[in-house]
């Protein structure tokens, strides 16, 4: 009788609202969690540390109103989180919420992290190599990214050219398989509906660049970078964890000036929208919208999925 229960079997549903940084998803996702009984999913790679907080753009208590977020403050910034160990708890917070009868909505900007919930995906299961890592180790992170370039040129259009830490675990597992295997999506484990949220780039990038500066000259963002410093984060560490962290943390070692950390961090975050746009745009199954003009369209688009 398999075939019976698959025949009437109803996938679950699931809304996942992602797109390049600074597109206002965050800001979508409770509202949509307001209207329509749910609870949100946090799918950042930084925002499931704590104390990574301003940099991140992590969401208030304040700005929640109330919605329940999930995958936030997860484990300590010295510690490395994986995709694995992200997808098991969240599928276990999924499973939650549906037996709550309300509605997950996953939100995020972190494409490996959205795929590999959504799509039923196996994970390579490579070993640390020892002996490679240790000769890889000995490269810059331009010699890397050179290296995974001439093997993956795929992995090489979405990794983190500065994030050391991913670059050898790219090679590490390209070493063992041949390849990365983001591209490998399979069946989608829920009924979903995925909203991408993007901006024209004048008006991103000028957000982009106002929303650093506010973070640093009216946030506090680099009291947060001193503080993670002195909890014993190191600066190599903090390089690692991307970003606003990244630079701040050659700022605090004085390998640049304020002025300098400020337009550096906007052109890589302009380049970190690029990155993401090359991720998202391999999903055909995604619905794009202008999160200025397009709010009520989205609105009605969710409430026909939830009725369907």
């Amino acid at each position: 009788m398999k075939w019976v229960k698959k025949y009437f079997y109803k996938k679950p549903n699931l809304i996942v609202i992602l797109g390049p940084t600074a597109t206002g998803k965050t800001s979508l996702a409770i509202e949509l969690a307001k209207r329509f009984d749910g609870e949100v999913i946090s799918a950042d790679s930084r925002q499931v540390y704590r104390g990574l907080d301003i940099g991140t753009a992590k969401v208030t208590e304040e700005e929640m109103q109330g919605i329940p977020h999930h995958m936030i403050d997860v484990v300590n910034p010295q510690e490395r989180y994986t995709v694995a160990q992200f997808v098991n708890t969240a599928t276990s917070i999924i499973k939650d919420v549906h037996s709550r009868k309300k509605v997950p909505i996953i939100c995020g900007g972190t494409g490996m992290y959205i795929d590999a919930l959504v799509y039923s995906q196996s994970f390579p299961q490579v070993a640390p190599n020892t002996k490679l890592r240790a000769e890889l180790e000995k490269k810059s992170t331009t010699e890397l990214f050179i290296l995974l370039k001439e093997r993956d040129q795929e992995r090489a259009q979405t990794i983190d050219h500065n994030n050391k830490v991913r670059l050898v675990r790219a090679l590490e597992i390209v070493n063992d398989i041949g390849s990365t295997p983001q591209q490998q999506k399979q069946q989608l484990k829920y009924k979903t509906l995925c909203i991408g949220l993007d901006l024209p780039n004048d008006v991103l990038y000028q957000r982009i660049h106002e929303r650093i500066v506010d973070r640093l000259d009216h946030q506090h963002m680099l009291d947060e970078a001193r503080k993670l410093h002195a909890d014993g984060v190191s600066y190599e560490r903090m390089e690692e964890l991307g970003l606003e962290y990244r630079y701040m943390a050659k700022y605090l070692q004085g390998e640049m000036s304020y002025d300098d950390m400020i337009e550096e961090l906007s052109a890589k975050t302009r380049q970190f929208v690029k990155r993401q746009r090359t991720w998202f745009k391999r999903n055909a199954n995604i619905h794009w919208y202008n999160p200025i003009t397009d709010t009520e369209t989205i609105y009605q688009h969710v409430e026909r999925f939830l009725r369907a």
